[in-house]
C-alpha cells in the first residue's frame, strides 16, 4: 500500500492534453484516505476533470490553489513506484503525463465535465409543431433526447451544428450546460444468502420452490443468488419476503468478473531437452539483475515451456511476471497452458475484454491476489510491485505498437521496465527484428538461441511456386490456387490432416470495377478502394467503417453495374468449398470472430479436428500450435512487399517464416506450399530457408546507407485536417519551425513535407515529416519545441499526432 498523504497539498495529473501537473489543496475528510495511485476529481478552470494523485507537497507554490472536490478510489490503482516509470514514458513519447496514465488504466475510469446540449420545453414544442427550419430541427432532435448531446458528438455528426446551436441558444430553445459524465466502468456486487444463526418461529407459507431454496442454503452454508437462479430461475423474487420473515440472511459482497475460460486440467512440466536447459540455466545464472536477453527459437522449438520455468523461478522467489503476446486470439491457447501449470495465480488484460472484467482484474493485480498476469501490449503497465521477469512472446509482431493517441511501444517499455526493476527481460522469436538483433550486435542484448524443435521433429519442407507461369491460362482457379497448392491440399485431406492456408487479405473482392467506365468504387472518405464482403452483402471501408449495399450503382457514372474483382479470405473460402466439397472449411480473420467468444470456438473447433481446412489471416500465423496443421499454403507470399515503407521486407519475411512454422508440429512431417511472383527476392528465399541471419545480413545494408532505423532514431508527425489546403499550409510551416530550431549539433535531417501514402482517412486529409538523427534527447527537444510554439498551437483545425519509434509510415 503506498503512503497516506500527510501535508495539506498534493501534485495531480489531470486526463487533459496539458504537458505540466498541477497541485492542489486536500480537504482533511479526504487526507487520512488518499495516497499516491488514487484518482480524484478536482476542478480545472470552469470543468471538473479526473486526475491522479503524484505524491504528496509541503505547499502550495506561488499559485492559489484549488480544493479536491472527490476521492474516487479506495485503493490505489497503482504503485507510487509506477509513477517514475509513468513519468518515462511521457516525456520518452511527448505525450501529456495525465493522458498517459489515463491510457495505461482499464478503459472507463474517467470523470469529467462534459457541455451538453439539452432542448428546452419552448423548443420540444416548436419541434412538435413542425415550426423549425430542417437544420435546426435536426438539432434540437438531436437535443430532446434524455441525455442531450454533447457538444462534441454534435461536431462530428454535424460540423456546421455549433453555430445552428448558437443560434438556437439565442432563441431559449436548447440550454447549454455542462454535465458530469461519470465512469463506465465500475465494481460488481452480488448478493449471497446464508441461513441466520437462529431461525425466526414466524410463520412463512413454504412453496416447494422455497423449500428448495432453503434446502440448497442449508447444504452449501452459503450460496450466491447467481447459483440460485440456476436452479431455481425465480429465486430474486422469492429471497426477499424470505429474508423479511427473517427465514434467510442476505449481504451485498464484491466479487471479481472471472474472464477465463473452462476449466483445464493441472499438467506435469516435461523434461526439458537439452537446449532447453541450457537456455534457462544461463538466464537464472545470471541473477535477479537487469539482463535483456533475445531468445531466437525456431518455430516449435519450445520456447513457450522456457518461459513458464523462468515465470515459476520468479513466483518461487515471491514475485511476479508479465507474460506478452501479441495477438488476442494467442492469449486463450497461452492462458490456458499458463493455468494448466500455475492454477488460477494469473490475470489476462487485453481489449476483448468488457470493461467490468478488464478493470476486475486490473483490481485482482493490484490488491496482489495474482502475480502472473499475461496480455496484450496494455498489460506492460499492469500494478505488479515487484516484477521478477517480463517475457515478450513473438517480440518482432507489430501488434505490439499503439497506432493512436499514446503511440508506445510494448517491446521496448518491457525492456524500460524490467531496467527500473531491476530484473530480466526475455524477448523471444523465431524472426526477430531487425532492431533487436542490432541491439545483440551492439552487446546491448544477449542472446541465446534454440536450433531444434522438441521431439526432434523436423523444420517444413517449403516450395516456391512462381505463380507467372499460370497469369495467361483460361483457368481462374489456377491463377489463385494453383495445381501444386491444390494437389498438396488434397493429399493432405486424403491423410486425415488439416490444412492451412493462409492470405493476409479478408473479405471477398477486393477491387471492385465500373464495367462501363472502369473506375474502382472507392470510399468517398478515404483515399482507398472497397472490400466486398459477401457474407454481409455489402462493400466496406477497412480504414473507416463506410458502407454501400450490394446493389450500388457507380457513383462516378450512375449507371456501371459494380464487377467484383480481387480476392480475399472470404472468396478463398469459397473456391476451396467448390475444390473440396467433402471438406470442412472455417475462416479466421477479423470479421468471422469478431463476435466475442468467437474466436475460441473457432480456435477449439481447431483443436478437436472438426474441421479440415483452415482460411486464415495473420492471426493464425504466430505461435499457435496445431499439431494435426501438416500443410500450410501461402496464396500471395508478395502482398506487403511493395508497400512505400522501410520495413516492408521485414514484415513479410517474419509473417512468411512464421505461417510457415505452423505446419508440422505434430508427429507428420510438415510441408508449405509458398505462391509467389518473386521467387527470387531475398526476402522470400530467406523466408524459405527459415534463416533470420540471412536476411538481416542481406536487409540492413540498405538500412544503413539510408540511415533508417536502427542505425538512427526517427519521429514521424501525422498531420491531418479537414480542409486540404489548411493541413499543406500547416504541414509546410511546421516543417519551417523544424528548420529554424534544428541548430544544435549533429543537427537532425528533416524530411518533408510529404503527402501519406494514404492521402485522406475518415475525410481528413493526411501529410507527415519524418525527424531522423542520431540522439532521441535531441530529436525529443526539437519536436517538443515546435509543437509549443504559439503559432502552431494557434491552429486548431489541423492536428499534429507525434509517432516516436514509427513502425508504419503509412
Amino acid at each position: 500500500m503506498s503512503p497516506m498523504i500527510s501535508t495539506d497539498y498534493i501534485e495531480v495529473a489531470v486526463t487533459l492534453p496539458v504537458n505540466q501537473t498541477f497541485v492542489y489543496r486536500i480537504p482533511d475528510k479526504f487526507r487520512d484516505d488518499a495516497c499516491p495511485g488514487m484518482r480524484v476529481l478536482v476542478p480545472f478552470g470552469r470543468r471538473r476533470v479526473t486526475g491522479y494523485i503524484l505524491e504528496e507537497k509541503p505547499e502550495s507554490g506561488p499559485y492559489k490553489t484549488k480544493e479536491v472536490l472527490d476521492l474516487l478510489d479506495d485503493h490505489p490503482l497503482f504503485p507510487e513506484s509506477d509513477i517514475e516509470f509513468f513519468k518515462w514514458v511521457a516525456n520518452y513519447y511527448i505525450y501529456p503525463l495525465g493522458d498517459t496514465i489515463k491510457a495505461a488504466m482499464p478503459a472507463g475510469l474517467d470523470c469529467m465535465d462534459v457541455v451538453c446540449a439539452f432542448a428546452t420545453v419552448k423548443g420540444a414544442q416548436a419541434l412538435d409543431a413542425g415550426d423549425l427550419a430542417r437544420e435546426e430541427a435536426r438539432i434540437i432532435g438531436l437535443a430532446n433526447a434524455k441525455n442531450g448531446i454533447s457538444l462534441k458528438a454534435l461536431s462530428r455528426r454535424d460540423p456546421a451544428g455549433a453555430a445552428v446551436l448558437r443560434r438556437l441558444e439565442k432563441k431559449d430553445l436548447v440550454q447549454v450546460t455542462a454535465v458530469l459524465q461519470k465512469e463506465t466502468a465500475g465494481i460488481k456486487t452480488e448478493k449471497f444468502i446464508s441461513l441466520p444463526e437462529k431461525l425466526q418461529t414466524q410463520q412463512l407459507r413454504m412453496s416447494a420452490k422455497r423449500q428448495k431454496i432453503l434446502a440448497m442454503v442449508r447444504e452449501a452454508g452459503e450460496v450466491s443468488l447467481t447459483s440460485l437462479k440456476r436452479h431455481v430461475p425465480t429465486a430474486p423474487n422469492l429471497i426477499k419476503p424470505m429474508a423479511e420473515a427473517g427465514w434467510l440472511n442476505v449481504v451485498n459482497r464484491r466479487v471479481f468478473r472471472d474472464p477465463l475460460g473452462d476449466p483445464v486440467t493441472p499438467d506435469t512440466p516435461p523434461e526439458l531437452t537439452q537446449e532447453q536447459n541450457a537456455v534457462v540455466k544461463q538466464i537464472q545464472d545470471r541473477g535477479d539483475v537487469f539482463s535483456p536477453c533475445l531468445l531466437v527459437g525456431v518455430t516449435g522449438s519450445g520456447k513457450t515451456e522456457v518461459y513458464m520455468r523462468l515465470v515459476a523461478d520468479a513466483v518461487a522467489k515471491g514475485k511476479g511476471a508479465i507474460v506478452l503476446v501479441p495477438e488476442i486470439a494467442l492469449i486463450s491457447q497461452t492462458e490456458r497452458r499458463f493455468r494448466a501449470r500455475f492454477g488460477e495465480n494469473i490475470a489476462v488484460i487485453h481489449s476483448m475484454l468488457s470493461q467490468g472484467e478488464r478493470l476486475d482484474q486490473w483490481r485482482k493485480i493490484s490488491h496482489e491476489k495474482v502475480n502472473i498476469v499475461i496480455g496484450a501490449r496494455s498489460a506492460i503497465f499492469t500494478p505488479i510491485r515487484n516484477i521478477g521477469i517480463i517475457i515478450v512472446d513473438e517480440e518482432h509482431d507489430y501488434s505490439y505498437k499503439q497506432e493512436s493517441g499514446l503511440r508506445y511501444n510494448a517491446r521496448d517499455l518491457a525492456v524500460v521496465r524490467a531496467k527500473m526493476h531491476n530484473c530480466p527481460v526475455v524477448l523471444g522469436s523465431a524472426t526477430p527484428s531487425v532492431q533487436s538483433c542490432q541491439n545483440v550486435m551492439s552487446e546491448k542484448f544477449f542472446k541465446l538461441e534454440l536450433t531444434r524443435r522438441v521431439n526432434n521433429q523436423t523444420l517444413p519442407d517449403i516450395t516456391l511456386v512462381d505463380m507467372k507461369k499460370y497469369q495467361g491460362g483460361d483457368c481462374y482457379t489456377d491463377r489463385i490456387i494453383t495445381p501444386e497448392l491444390g494437389r498438396a491440399v488434397r493429399s493432405c485431406l486424403e491423410k486425415g490432416n488439416q490444412a492451412l492456408i493462409f492470405l493476409n487479405r479478408r473479405g471477398f473482392s477486393t477491387f471492385p470495377l465500373c464495367a462501363s467506365c472502369g473506375k474502382t468504387l472507392g470510399c468517398p472518405h478515404c483515399d482507398v478502394t472497397m472490400t466486398f464482403h459477401k457474407g454481409e452483402d455489402q462493400y466496406k471501408c477497412h480504414l473507416c467503417g463506410h458502407v454501400f449495399t450490394s446493389d450500388i450503382r457507380c457513383p462516378d457514372c450512375g449507371t456501371g453495374k459494380i464487377r467484383n474483382l480481387g480476392f480475399g479470405t472470404e472468396k478463398i473460402e469459397s473456391m476451396l468449398k467448390t475444390l473440396f466439397p467433402d471438406a470442412r472449411v472455417a475462416r479466421v480473420d477479423q470479421d468471422s470472430t469478431a463476435k466475442k467468444g468467437s474466436t475460441l470456438t473457432i480456435l477449439r473447433q481447431i483443436r478437436n479436428r472438426t474441421v479440415d481446412i483452415i482460411v486464415g489471416t495473420q492471426m493464425l500465423a504466430k505461435g499457435h500450435d496445431f499439431p494435426s496443421i501438416t500443410l500450410v499454403g501461402v496464396i500471395c507470399a508478395d502482398l506487403s512487399l511493395s508497400l512505400p515503407d522501410f520495413r516492408a521486407s521485414e514484415r513479410t519475411f517474419q509473417l512468411l517464416a512464421q505461417v510457415a512454422g505452423r505446419a508440422g508440429r505434430g508427429q507428420e512431417p510438415g510441408r508449405v506450399i509458398m505462391q509467389t511472383f518473386n521467387p527470387d527476392h531475398f526476402t522470400i528465399q530467406a523466408a524459405r530457408n527459415q534463416d533470420y541471419l540471412e536476411f538481416f545480413n542481406q536487409e540492413t545494408p540498405f538500412r544503413k546507407a539510408l540511415t533508417y532505423p536502427p542505425f538512427s532514431r526517427m519521429i514521424q508527425l501525422k498531420i491531418s485536417g479537414k480542409n486540404a489546403e489548411q493541413t499543406r499550409n500547416h504541414a509546410q510551416l511546421a516543417a519551417e519551425i523544424l528548420g529554424k530550431l534544428n541548430t544544435r549539433e549533429p543537427k537532425a535531417q528533416i524530411l518533408g513535407p510529404i503527402e501519406a501514402a494514404i492521402q485522406k482517412i475518415s475525410s481528413r486529409f493526411r501529410w507527415q515529416i519524418l525527424v531522423k538523427g542520431a540522439s532521441s534527447g535531441n530529436l525529443s527537444r526539437l519536436v517538443s519545441a515546435m509543437v509549443q510554439d504559439p503559432v502552431i498551437q494557434k491552429v486548431k483545425s489541423v492536428s499534429i499526432a507525434i509517432d516516436v519509434d514509427p513502425y508504419s509510415l503509412l
